[in-house]
């Protein structure tokens, strides 16, 4: 029954609950530049850096396989825009239908999206798959499963769901109890100390998803705190920017707080085998002696990681007034993302050491069933 239950969470996850719109679109296709030719860029008036490259592109994929076409690439002199292009490099390739009816490669217009980057992340990821397949061996391959199922409930459940009218907040919650549910089961097998790691991350991520709902309204954050919103307004205006802003500080904090609850949960176990004499008070007492240790940790690596990641944001802190700064929407977004995290890491260790002490108390006999084994 239990490895039932397992297989029906993995298929909700991997199966896409709501279909979202169908728009008739071009796949992108991959291609080569064999040659690039520099023309005058005077009169085109877009800046005095600006360089226009003539790139010859092959296409490798796709139904325009083999065919070249001249693609013209701008250099503003704008790192963050450019595409540097030299001359072998491998491209992803967009497509526009001139017409309704695409027929052959006249048909279409092409525009070089950016540079291939996937198969080096493939290689990273490999490299990741193998080494924890042989440090973890079993549980390394169920953490593996767990990442592909969490990864799954994010690309064809959450974003459906919220692409399709329904509140972000609600579906980053539910995506994130579900992928509770499967990794702490997966990696921990079904037992009790599973179950409080469970229960005690669920009820943690509960209060970080009404932390996050307060903490946007009283601070009064839009969800603007980047280009990649703005892209997304263009295109979906009528979303729920500060839902989707609450959900991602729902997600962000989720691996946190996983971590911090299989922490507790497992050491109270380990305690609770030992001596099993001790009562529920004293298991508690036992879970917060090591959760004190774990919020310090935890809490710095939440914060380290969106520190981490607005890293220029930070340097920009000293070309600007530090009042102006810290009030700015994007700073905002990015501090309160990262201490509503850590408050709900420091929730998550009495919830877990609470239910933890709780349920070993009352859940003496072994699990039956252990992935572990």
């Amino acid at each position: 029954m239990k490895k039932i239950l397992v297989i029906l969470f993995l298929i909700l996850g991997l199966v896409n609950p709501v279909l979202a719109e169908d728009k008739k679109v071009l796949p992108s296709e991959t291609g080569v530049v064999e040659d690039i030719n520099y023309v005058d860029a005077d009169g085109l008036n877009q800046g005095e850096q600006t360089e226009k490259q003539e790139v010859t592109i092959k296409v490798l994929t796709g139904e325009f396989k083999g065919t070249r076409r001249i693609v013209d690439n701008m250099l503003t002199g704008n790192p963050a825009y450019d595409i540097q292009l030299t001359k072998g490099d491998k491209v992803v390739l967009h497509f526009e239908p001139v017409a309704e009816d695409v027929i052959t490669a006249d048909d279409v217009d092409i525009f070089i999206a950016d540079i291939k980057r996937d198969n080096s992340m493939f290689l990273t990821f490999g490299i990741f798959a193998l080494l924890v397949l042989i440090i973890g061996k079993r549980k390394g391959l169920n953490s593996l499963i767990s990442i592909a199922a969490t990864v799954g409930l994010i690309f064809y459940m959450l974003m459906p769901l919220v692409l399709n009218g329904c509140s972000p907040i609600f579906a980053a919650a539910l995506v994130g109890i579900l992928s509770t549910i499967i990794t702490i089961y997966l990696v921990g097998g079904f037992n009790a100390k599973s179950t409080a790691a469970i229960l005690g991350t669920t009820a943690s991520l509960i209060v970080s998803a009404f932390l996050a709902v307060l903490t946007i309204k009283i601070t009064h954050l839009t969800g603007f705190a980047g280009e990649e919103s703005m892209f997304l307004y263009t295109a979906r205006p009528d979303l729920d920017f500060t839902g989707v802003l609450a959900a991602s500080i729902i997600i962000a904090a989720l691996g946190a707080l996983m971590d911090t609850g299989v922490s507790i949960a497992s050491t109270i176990n380990e305690i609770h085998e030992t001596d099993s004499s001790l009562g529920i008070r004293e298991l508690f007492h036992s879970g917060m002696n090591v959760g004190r240790d774990v919020i310090g940790t935890m809490s710095n690596t939440l914060i380290l990681v969106y520190l981490g990641s607005a890293l220029p944001l930070v340097l920009l802190a000293n070309n600007i007034d530090l009042n102006k700064f810290f009030n700015l929407n994007q700073v905002a977004t990015e501090i309160t993302s990262a201490l509503v995290g850590s408050i709900a890491i420091l929730a998550c260790v009495p919830l877990t050491a609470i239910i933890s002490a709780y349920l070993m108390k009352k859940h003496k006999e072994k699990p039956k069933f252990d992935f572990e084994k």
